[in-house]
């Protein structure tokens, strides 16, 4: 039970049903989810010259929505991080925006979550440089969510950030408290007043798309009254306990970094009810897991809300993790911690570790055939009346 399974059953249908209605990024993470290995991105035969098996592999399709495509990914990006952890606490700290701007993040995606990376860590940095705090220069990698468990547009960031920072003159390392890193009242208010004056000077200078019930907010007049009654609201900040040890840290991006609405494991059953999966309902204090059944379309439709705009970055690193800086800041930091530096890759040493082991006796397979995509990728449209 996959959520291409529903894809390729239900897509067609609804997207013929949805037409107009869905964005080109919508279209082809379905198109993508639908091929997601399958014949029709092509593939390789394997051969094992051990037991003589020999296997179908074909092509992911590699899209960052698709709940197949994930595990490689993250696995790769974790290795280039794991070089870049310090012998010292983490923290944990999640900013959520409040339910009417998380409603019109809908019409404004690309700019409201670029605001909420930039707010948080403006926030964070703001915070932890004043010297009634910790006085000194952070780092924090920040990983944007858009969903709740029930697949509810709900934006969040969370951050991951050392307990401590380089001083302002980059000659000492400023601990945090054991066990404490910043008060999460004073990040909260921070945060809403900063997220709200740059939303304000947006509003200013025409960049948001007001529609339904938002169109209203095009008059300066009404959209100052709205902003007026979301800064009497509480903005969520949430800062969990620190993490175990530098291992942890890892544990929890192998998790996070790249995970996608709803992975396939959380599927329960698709029938004529619709769509059955697992959730989390946090408010309950007793039997918190449960299963929701929704319409298949109303399961597509709250998938696809959490479709990012082409080329926006869900991943980003501020402060002295900044990419800019990062280099030389670590180095700094691991001098003044007396931490060595990371171990270099080894050299090669004439073997080439196999790509692909087979997966009953593990030995080194062989790619006997390879099997092209059916249609490529980016073909362009056949014109009226050309011979296939």
């Amino acid at each position: 039970m996959e959520v291409a399974d529903i894809f390729r059953v239900h897509g067609p249908a609804w997207r013929h049903a949805q037409r107009g209605h869905l964005s080109l990024g919508q279209l082809k993470v379905m198109s993508a989810i639908e091929q997601c290995r399958s014949a029709a991105l092509g593939g390789h035969a394997l051969r094992c010259d051990a037991c003589e098996h020999v296997d179908i592999a074909y092509n992911s399709c590699r899209n960052r929505h698709c709940p197949k495509c994930q595990a490689n990914a993250a696995r790769r990006w974790l290795e280039a991080r794991q070089n870049e952890l310090l012998p010292v606490e983490y923290y944990h700290v999640v900013f959520t925006l409040p339910a009417p701007v998380a409603a019109l993040a809908w019409y404004n995606k690309a700019l409201i979550y670029r605001l909420l990376f930039e707010t948080a860590a403006q926030t964070l940095c703001t915070i932890a440089a004043d010297p009634k705090h910790l006085g000194a220069r952070i780092g924090a990698t920040l990983v944007l969510h858009t969903w709740g468990s029930a697949l509810t547009h709900h934006p969040h960031v969370h951050g991951i950030v050392p307990g401590g920072g380089l001083s302002p003159d980059g000659a000492r390392w400023i601990a945090c408290k054991h066990g404490f890193f910043l008060p999460v009242r004073v990040l909260s208010r921070l945060f809403r007043r900063r997220f709200l004056d740059a939303l304000a000077t947006a509003h200013r200078a025409g960049q948001m798309r007001l529609f339904g019930e938002f169109s209203a907010l095009a008059q300066p007049s009404a959209f100052t009254r709205w902003v007026a009654s979301l800064r009497r609201c509480e903005w969520v900040v949430y800062a969990k306990r620190p993490f175990a040890g530098p291992e942890a840290v890892l544990a929890y991006l192998s998790r996070y970094t790249h995970r996608v609405a709803i992975s396939n494991r959380r599927l329960v059953a698709m029938d004529e009810r619709g769509v059955t999966f697992r959730w989390k309902d946090y408010r309950a204090k007793d039997a918190m897991h449960k299963t929701m059944t929704l319409d298949v379309g109303e399961f597509m439709r709250r998938f696809l809300l959490h479709v990012l705009p082409t080329g926006f970055h869900r991943i980003r690193h501020y402060g002295i993790f900044a990419n800019a800086g990062r280099k030389a800041n670590l180095a700094l930091t691991r001098a003044l911690l007396h931490v060595p530096p990371p171990p270099t890759k080894a050299q090669a040493t004439g073997q080439i570790a196999p790509t692909f082991t087979c997966r009953h006796c593990g030995a080194p397979v062989a790619i006997t055939a390879i099997f092209l995509p059916i249609h490529p990728i980016h073909a362009p449209p056949r014109h009226q009346g050309a011979p296939p």
